[in-house]
C-alpha cells in the first residue's frame, strides 16, 4: 500500500473533529484560507516547513506550512492550499497527490484555516519565494506527530490567557497555529503506522 493510501485509510478510520479554535469571542465573518501538509514519500516520512520572511507584517520569523487566505479564482480549498505552495516554494500542483483534508483550524488574526494533506516526491528542487520565506526545511513525520514532542503553554497575552502548543525540533520552534493544526493531525493519524 502507498504511502498516500496509508494515510487516506487512516483520515477515514477516524472521524473529522469540530474546528480547533483560538478564537475568544469573535463577530466579523473568518477569512477562508488553506495550508498544504505536504508529505514527503520516503520509508521515513517527512513533512516540509517553511520559515516566514522576519519583514512580513504578520507571524514574521515563524514556523508554517505553505498556504494563506483563499483567492475568488480558487474553485475549491485545495486549489488555495496548492496555488500557495506553488507561489510560496516552488511545488508544482502536479508534483502533488492530494490525500484530503484534516480538521479546520479559525484563528484569532481572523482565518478559517483547511489543512489540505497531500503527498509529494523526496528530494524536490523546491525555491523560496523570497519575499515571503526564507527557509525551507523537513521535519520527521513520526516526530511531530509524538505526542510526547508536544508541549502546551499558557501565558497571558493582552489581558487575557492564551494556551498554545509548542514543538521544538533541534534549534527550530514550532508553535502557535502550526503547532496547533500539527496536534489536530495527530489526533486524526494516530492509528498511522
Amino acid at each position: 500500500m502507498s504511502l498516500a493510501e496509508r494515510l487516506r485509510a487512516t483520515l477515514a478510520s477516524t472521524p473529522e473533529s469540530p474546528p480547533v479554535s483560538d478564537i475568544a469571542d469573535r463577530e466579523t465573518p473568518l477569512t477562508p484560507a488553506a495550508v498544504l501538509i505536504a508529505i514527503t514519500d520516503r520509508p521515513e516520512p517527512g513533512v516540509l516547513l517553511t520559515v516566514r520572511h522576519a519583514n512580513l507584517r504578520k507571524h514574521a520569523g515563524q514556523i508554517a506550512f505553505p498556504g494563506g487566505r483563499a483567492d475568488p479564482e480558487d474553485a475549491t480549498i485545495t486549489d488555495t492550499a496548492l496555488r500557495e505552495a506553488y507561489e510560496e516554494i516552488g511545488l508544482a500542483p502536479a508534483e502533488v497527490e492530494v490525500v484530503g483534508t484534516t480538521d479546520r483550524y479559525l484563528t484569532g488574526t481572523g482565518f478559517d484555516i483547511t489543512p489540505v494533506i497531500g503527498v509529494v516526491p523526496p528530494d524536490l528542487a523546491l525555491v523560496a519565494q523570497e519575499d515571503e520565506v526564507t527557509d525551507i526545511f523537513e521535519v520527521p513525520l513520526a516526530f511531530i506527530l509524538a505526542t510526547a514532542n508536544h508541549a502546551h503553554h499558557t501565558v497571558e497575552w493582552q489581558g487575557r490567557m492564551r494556551s498554545y502548543y509548542e514543538i521544538l525540533w533541534g534549534e527550530r520552534r514550532i508553535w502557535g497555529v502550526t503547532a496547533g493544526v500539527i496536534v489536530a493531525l495527530s489526533k486524526r493519524l494516530t492509528a498511522f503506522a
